[in-house]
């Protein structure tokens, strides 16, 4: 029963940010069922054996755990969501230090205890621009009072499917805001009390605070130390030791990430495993020359559960307690409970109850891939574990070479079953796999768990006791890495490593899912063959399950549309940042959508105009996705692959019997006059999609004003739009009111950029959309905005009615 009740409250926590009300009205009813049930088992068949009885206490005591599960992660949600910013101000905080900085390529991300905001401090994450290396002193120093001022940044991200989700990873770090800091005024302990924060001082005070900030002071200081010493990696040397990426040079991130080892950057189990191995077995040694008695009074198994726990806290506290760590600190502590209450170690209970308890302490742990990631990969592992011990008992190791040969087995064995097992996983967080990251963990996983980890742990010992020799061996560590980067390289340039897009909807990756528990479950539990009956969707699954698909999406202050019917896909514009060598919507926005869409080309590409916010996302991906055709007002440099065509009004595509797509826009004889006028002289694109309801026809203006939609009434007075996309973004000098009540559209979209600096859509377009009664959907509020047909039905999916979070 513990299990179920355990896997009920995890699937109830999972379920943290769907609003889901019935769920929720079923938590009495299922309380009262419960009690009546106990009560019957307790007293009216105590004595006798009732299978139904069994089943339906086993039944309701799982859902009763996911009520209670989902109750809970609702409740925890809603009390974040009411203290994070909504809208940007300037502000003059008073803040305390209490955690270790991020420093990211001359900015420090700073977390900040925010005094003056709520009635409880909150935390919000500073940014301040630094010029000095990481080095010198901080501006922002740790246990130090500050007032600061500066502008509110609250998450927003880009609400588009497969792209990383801000305001989701705000949520679960606890970070209630961002803030540019513009001024900092340091503060003593004295103003603070007499500002009315005397509390909170004192509660800094108290010995647990005191040792949370020495902690935090040691890793700082210990990362000041691995910057100053003369090695080539010292920034993965850190990344391994601690998790923190100040120090790591972005080439190198990016080469983990091709190889799917970016887990390893990460604080995992297997590193604070290897420091508590290492020093309980320096213990064990001590023990066995000088006071070999001692086992005489406790077992070995016992003595040592108390030492290896201890070192487990110790590196847990010291990495920041990351969800990896803190899983294998519960996990070592359930383990501990069971051998000294002499129960029988089960790896699913052990996994299901350390992870029920960390969701009880920290649910919002649930939204974060590496909570996921590691309690699936320990399964694997445990799974591996028993089945060896199985065969260890049948035919015991006699010989070192067969006992080489089982390790490496081993190794082998782990890495395929773990690879296949986050196969599911990976599609979810990331919706993209490394099909070489089997091989390179084969060859990587040995020597970072069993050279580099033990020697970076062995260092930082040395660090607290004699620097000198940490510094030699940080050195000598640095040798070994580069010897591990020439390997990786070495793969990257015989396999070309990369990251390979796949799309699975819900259905298809729950099928997969069930088909790998089956694979992964113990013999005799379920028939083997039965998985195959699970994997079958993914070759009978239909890829598109949409007649017709038309996507605006979110790209902030820009403009990229998505569609695709069953055979072909088309795109007009890509977005753009202003630099898209520091965030470029091509590779952060465009790639993640289509590859979770499962789109490997596109058969058109239709760039309105070159204005950078519509055709910047096409320059940063171009020689990276294939795209056969490419139509502009402007001649365009296109990957040799891609044909170029100028779009001229008159042109017309017949996609199938039911779309058909026109170019409304620019004439022939105004083509030369794009240079100089790209607005005015933007492709203007109308789709016509055959027997749908309630949305058949789109005008998607590009960034066209007035002058072109005269033009456009004149040429086309019988035009038919139940979906008009705003031109430039919502412009008070597009989407005249005489085009507006001539074309009279069912709704009108805007897609723009929240807080963008042109006031897009802007008050004047509003003001007479609203007086003739035309509904204004923008990307701002609604995220991408997604039309699908099925059917003779044309449903309206907005992308931030799917979470909470995302919801304005």
């Amino acid at each position: 029963m513990i299990q179920l009740i355990c896997l009920g409250w995890i699937i109830g926590i999972a379920s943290m940010g769907q609003d889901i009300p019935l769920l929720h009205s079923l938590l009495i009813p299922s309380i009262y069922f419960f009690s009546l049930c106990l009560l019957a088992k307790l007293t009216i068949f105590k004595s006798i054996s009732a299978l139904w009885l069994k089943a339906s206490l086993l039944g309701i005591s799982f859902f009763l755990a996911l009520l209670l599960g989902s109750y809970y992660a609702q409740q925890q949600l809603n009390q974040r969501l009411h203290l994070r910013e909504q809208h940007s101000a300037q502000l003059e905080l008073i803040v305390y230090i209490k955690h270790i900085n991020e420093q990211r390529e001359h900015v420090l991300q700073q977390k900040i205890q925010v005094l003056n905001r709520h009635v409880q401090p909150v935390q919000w994450q500073a940014s301040v621009k630094i010029e000095q290396p990481a080095t010198q002193q901080l501006a922002l120093q740790l246990g130090h009072y500050y007032r600061l001022q500066g502008t509110t940044r609250p998450a927003h991200g880009y609400a588009t499917s497969g792209v990383f989700d801000q305001e989701q990873w705000f949520i679960q770090q606890n970070i209630m805001s961002g803030f540019k800091v513009l001024a900092i005024q340091e503060l003593t302990e004295q103003q603070i009390n007499a500002l009315g924060y005397a509390s909170y001082v004192k509660r800094q005070h108290a010995w647990s605070n005191q040792v949370r900030l020495w902690i935090e002071q040691q890793r700082l200081a210990l990362r000041d130390f691995i910057y100053q010493q003369p090695v080539q990696h010292k920034g993965l040397l850190l990344a391994l030791l601690t998790g923190d990426k100040s120090l790591l040079d972005r080439q190198t991130e990016q080469l983990f990430q091709r190889f799917g080892m970016s887990h390893l950057l990460a604080i995992s189990g297997p590193h604070v495993l290897i420091f508590a191995i290492l020093f309980c077995a320096a213990l064990h040694q001590l023990i066995r020359r000088y006071a070999i008695q001692i086992y005489l009074i406790w077992p070995k198994q016992y003595f040592f559960i108390l030492p290896f726990c201890s070192c487990v806290l110790l590196y847990c506290a010291f990495v920041g307690f990351e969800i990896p760590a803190l899983r294998t600190l519960l996990s070592c502590m359930v383990v501990s409970a069971f051998l000294l209450l002499k129960q029988k170690i089960q790896p699913l209970t052990i996994l299901l109850l350390s992870a029920a308890i960390l969701l009880i302490f920290d649910p919002f742990s649930v939204l974060s891939a590496a909570f996921w990631l590691s309690y699936v990969a320990c399964f694997v592992l445990l799974r591996i574990y028993q089945t060896i011990q199985q065969q260890h008992s049948a035919t015991p190791i006699k010989s070192k070479m067969q006992l080489f040969k089982a390790q490496l087995k081993l190794l082998i064995e782990s890495q395929w079953k773990i690879f296949v097992a986050l196969f599911p996983l990976m599609i979810i967080f990331f919706k993209q796999l490394a099909w070489i990251s089997p091989l390179s963990n084969i060859l990587a996983l040995p020597w970072i768990g069993l050279v580099v980890v033990p020697l970076d742990i062995i260092a930082a010992c040395c660090y607290f006791i004699f620097q000198p020799l940490a510094a030699l061996i940080f050195q000598i560590n640095d040798v070994c890495l580069s010897l591990l980067l020439l390997l990786l390289n070495g793969l990257d340039g015989i396999f070309s490593a990369r990251l390979q897009p796949i799309a699975m909807n819900f259905w298809l990756l729950l099928s997969v899912c069930l088909g790998l528990m089956i694979v992964f479950l113990p013999r005799g539990v379920l028939p083997k063959a039965w998985s195959l009956l699970c994997f079958m969707p993914l070759a009978l699954s239909d890829r598109h399950p949409y007649d017709f698909e038309l996507s605006i999406l979110d790209v902030g202050q820009g403009q990229a549309i998505f569609v695709r019917d069953h055979t072909q896909s088309l795109m007009v514009d890509m977005g753009g940042n202003y630099d898209e060598s520091k965030f470029s919507v091509g590779k952060q926005i465009i790639l993640p959508f289509l590859s979770v869409n499962g789109v490997s080309r596109l058969n058109k590409l239709i760039l309105t105009h070159l204005d950078q916010d519509h055709r910047g996302g096409y320059e940063s991906i171009k020689q990276d996705f294939p795209i056969e055709q490419i139509y502009s007002n402007e001649a365009v440099t296109v990957a040799q692959a891609s044909q170029f065509n100028y779009c001229i009004q008159g042109q017309q595509w017949q996609w199938s019997d039911q779309v058909q797509i026109t170019i409304l826009s620019p004439q022939k004889q105004h083509l030369a006059d794009a240079v100089h006028e790209k607005n005015e002289q933007s492709c203007v694109i109308y789709l016509q999609v055959k027997n749908a309801k309630p949305y058949q026809n789109f005008l998607l203006m590009g960034d066209a004003g007035w002058p072109t939609e005269y033009q456009i009434l004149q040429d086309y007075p019988d035009l038919k739009v139940d979906v008009l996309v705003l031109g430039h973004h919502g412009s008070r000098h597009s989407s005249a009111y005489a085009f507006l009540k001539q074309l009279n559209p069912q709704l009108a979209v805007a897609s723009a950029g929240v807080n963008n600096r042109y006031g897009h859509p802007s008050v004047q377009v509003s003001a007479r959309l609203k007086e003739l009664n035309i509904p204004l959907l923008s990307t701002i509020q609604h995220g991408t905005i997604r039309f699908s047909k099925q059917k003779n039905t044309m449903a309206l999916e907005l992308q931030r009615n799917t979470r909470q979070w995302l919801m304005r």
